[in-house]
């Protein structure tokens, strides 16, 4: 006779099995419902990334005021000390306007392949606004990155806007150096309106935003070898022909007053530059971190090579030559740091400092114009130099694009899409540059005359003297 079936006995036995085994009943109910919330959910501000890019916004402003005002008075007489410190502080004032109105607005909104569309004027409805991903038309392409799976940043618009805002004060600023010395204050305040909405804003939309035609190509510009650089080089270039020659130039003491100055500039631009390529990661992750190693190392190597170039050639390793080599580098990484690695690095320092050191000196006086701190032969040449050399030396997954998914380092094809980039921003930059002083020539005049050159741009443009 077979015994009952012990019913309880059986549950007793059961019940412990059921109960592990409803979590995993459980998660397979709720996963369609959790992946909708996740999907539902809004993106939310990553903190960390946030409080890195507010310290490289700070670092990349420091970089104009005081660095660069410092660096560029330091180099000019003492008579233009004040003149050449105002206008990189007036530059700043006036492009942070500029920027907010409209600049903003047509480099980082969708608009076509050419120019952004009027949907951020005035910073319309950008309270609140999460920039994450290509969710959203200012998506953070200055980063480089094409895939949103490497895009972890998650920033409120405002600080994005802001860390560009940096980026378009320091470019016309550093347009100034080349006509040192010359130009009526007046005529920069025009100009630089102009030219900031003009020239720069077009050219980073180009470059840096989702729709650019240059960024749909494949050009590779990490933090602004041609948005910045090659783009006030050349601006400089045109300027300096345009208003012609110092008085005196070939036969006056043209001796910069207080190297000091200079120096302090310079080392204030290398810190601040991390803010300025590191800072374009837009996120504090591995890129950054790379971006600042292949930075202070291409800086250093610029540095030495521009001084044993001049130690080689001249008998002597300069001051001024040391901390221009140090800028050589820094403006020749600029394109290349979040693409290449520090062999890389290396090459592109070197490069720029000897090729900038000759262009700086002998081009210069073979070709006989008057560019004052040598924006053309520091800025322009160093940004060709390293947007070219970051189609040699651009590693594969850092560098990975829609055309080419697995980076193809160094292709021969990366270097030709490079070679694009630099020659539509020397043309297009170029020639509007030379319109839009034109423009304010008809307005206010470009240039001081000669007497009062001769007293200093201090006193005459602002009533004031240095001591």
């Amino acid at each position: 006779m077979k015994k009952p079936l012990n019913v309880w006995g059986l549950s007793a036995l059961l019940l412990p099995a059921l109960l592990l085994a409803l979590p995993a009943f459980a998660d397979d109910a709720a996963a369609p419902a959790a992946a909708a919330a996740a999907a539902a959910a809004p993106p939310k501000i990553d903190s960390g990334d946030t409080a890195w890019m507010l310290s490289s916004t700070a670092l990349v402003l420091l970089m104009t005021v005081p660095g660069l005002a410092l660096f560029y008075a330091g180099m000019v007489r003492k008579k233009n000390v004040l003149a050449t410190l105002m206008q990189s502080f007036a530059i700043t004032a006036i492009v942070t306007i500029v920027w907010t109105v409209a600049g903003y607005s047509i480099a980082f909104t969708t608009g076509n392949a050419y120019f952004g569309d009027f949907s951020r004027i005035l910073l319309n409805g950008i309270a609140g606004f999460i920039v994450k991903g290509n969710d959203t038309q200012a998506f953070v392409l200055a980063s480089g990155i094409k895939d949103v799976a490497d895009m972890s940043t998650t920033l409120p618009e405002t600080v994005y806007m802001m860390f560009q805002m940096t980026f378009a004060i320091i470019t016309p600023a550093l347009i100034f150096g080349a006509v040192a010395d010359r130009m009526k204050f007046s005529a920069v305040v025009i100009f630089v309106t102009l030219w900031s909405l003009l020239v720069y804003s077009p050219i980073a939309h180009w470059v840096w935003a989702p729709s650019g035609w240059a960024n749909q190509l494949g050009v590779l510009d990490f933090a602004g070898g041609t948005v910045v650089h090659i783009n006030a080089g050349i601006a400089g270039l045109v300027a300096c022909l345009v208003l012609g020659k110092r008085v005196g130039y070939g036969s006056d003491n043209m001796a910069p007053y207080n190297l000091a100055y200079a120096v302090i500039g310079a080392s204030l631009l290398w810190v601040g530059w991390f803010g300025f390529n590191a800072g374009s990661a837009t996120a504090a992750n591995g890129r950054a971190g790379m971006a600042m190693t292949v930075t202070q190392i291409a800086t250093a190597a610029a540095a030495l090579g521009w001084m044993f170039a001049e130690w080689i050639t001249k008998g002597k390793p300069s001051v001024l030559g040391a901390i221009s080599g140090a800028v050589a580098g820094l403006v020749a990484i600029t394109p290349a740091s979040g693409f290449v690695l520090p062999v890389g690095s290396i090459a592109i320092g070197v490069a720029a400092g000897v090729i900038c050191f000759w262009s700086a000196t002998t081009l210069k006086h073979l070709l006989g114009y008057d560019d004052s701190l040598d924006v053309f032969g520091v800025h322009c040449i160093g940004g060709i130099v390293g947007a070219l050399l970051t189609g040699v030396f651009a590693y594969g997954p850092l560098s990975a694009t829609d055309a080419s998914p697995d980076g193809s380092p160094g292709s021969f094809d990366q270097l030709k899409i490079q070679a694009i980039g630099v020659g539509s921003t020397l043309v297009y930059s170029g020639v509007m540059t030379f319109i839009l002083l034109m423009i304010t020539k008809a307005l206010v005049g470009l240039r001081v005359d000669a007497e009062e050159e001769r007293e200093g741009l201090d006193i005459v443009l602002h009533g004031e003297q240095v001591f």
